[in-house]
C-alpha cells in the first residue's frame, strides 16, 4: 500500500510538471475549509479500534498555471488544525472506554487536478501529495470502571505512554466537487490520510513495531480568486 501511494503521488506531480503547457493560466485563488475527521491507528501488534471522530479546519493557497487538453492543473498547498486519534474497542459490557486525541498542525502539498466547466460551473476534481504534520498536544480520556491489568498484556504500555515523535508525514489524496461562481468557489471534499510515520519509537526493544495516524476527512470550503 505504502509504496503504491508513493508511485501514484510521484507520478501524477512530475505529469504535472513534464507536461507541455498547451493552454496557460495564470490564477492564485485562497480559501477555508472544514469538516470532520474519522481516524485510527495502525498498530503493531494490533489495538482493537472505533474511529475516532475529530475536527479538521484551515486555510488553501491554490495556483492554477495550465489547461492540458481537458485537464485543469494547480498546485494547492493548505495549513490546517486537524484532530486525529484512536478510540480502542473494549469488547465487553463493562461500560469502559479509552480514546486519545492528537492535535496537529497539518501541512499537505497536492497536485490539484480538475475537469469541467470554466471559469464557472461545475468541476469534478482529484487531489494527491504528500502531508507532513507536527503534534501541538494530545490527551486521554478514560471512564467506567478502569482497571488497566483487564488489557490485553501486549498493548498494556499504550495507556499513558509518552509519544516519541512529534513529526507526522505521510501520503493524502481526496476527491470532490467545485462549484465555481461569480461570488466566489464553493466546494465538498472527502479525503483520506495514510501515515508513513510512526507516533512512538519502532526499534526491536520497544513496545509498538508501528504505530501510524490514519484519517477519513468530510471537508466542506469556499475560496475566492485573487489573482
Amino acid at each position: 500500500m505504502r509504496r503504491i501511494l508513493i508511485t501514484l503521488t510521484a507520478i501524477i506531480i512530475s505529469f504535472g510538471v513534464r507536461a507541455q503547457i498547451e493552454e496557460p493560466r495564470s490564477i492564485l485563488e485562497i480559501g477555508v475549509a472544514g469538516g470532520a475527521n474519522f481516524s485510527s491507528m495502525e498498530f503493531q501488534p494490533t489495538v482493537r479500534q472505533n474511529n475516532l471522530m475529530g475536527y479538521n479546519g484551515g486555510v488553501s493557497i491554490r495556483y492554477t498555471s495550465e489547461k492540458y487538453f481537458k485537464m485543469i492543473c494547480a498546485a494547492q498547498l493548505e495549513f490546517n488544525f486537524s484532530q486525529r486519534g484512536w478510540e480502542e474497542d473494549f469488547d465487553d459490557k463493562t461500560g469502559n472506554s479509552f480514546s486519545r486525541c492528537l492535535n496537529y498542525l497539518e501541512i499537505p502539498f497536492f497536485a490539484h487536478l480538475a475537469f469541467g466547466k470554466e471559469p464557472h460551473g461545475m468541476q469534478f476534481y482529484i487531489n494527491l501529495g504528500p502531508q507532513i504534520g507536527i503534534l501541538l498536544g494530545d490527551s486521554e480520556e478514560y471512564t467506567g470502571e478502569w482497571n488497566i491489568d483487564s488489557r490485553p498484556s501486549a498493548t498494556q504500555n499504550i495507556y499513558g505512554k509518552q509519544i516519541d515523535n512529534k513529526f507526522d508525514y505521510g501520503i493524502a489524496g481526496g476527491i470532490g466537487l467545485e462549484l465555481k461562481t461569480k461570488a466566489g468557489n464553493f466546494f465538498i471534499e472527502g479525503r483520506y490520510y495514510y501515515g508513513l510515520g510512526d507516533i512512538f519509537n519502532n526499534s526491536k526493544t520497544d513496545d509498538f513495531g508501528r504505530s501510524a495516524n490514519t484519517t477519513i476527512s468530510a471537508r466542506l470550503g469556499y475560496s475566492i480568486r485573487i489573482l
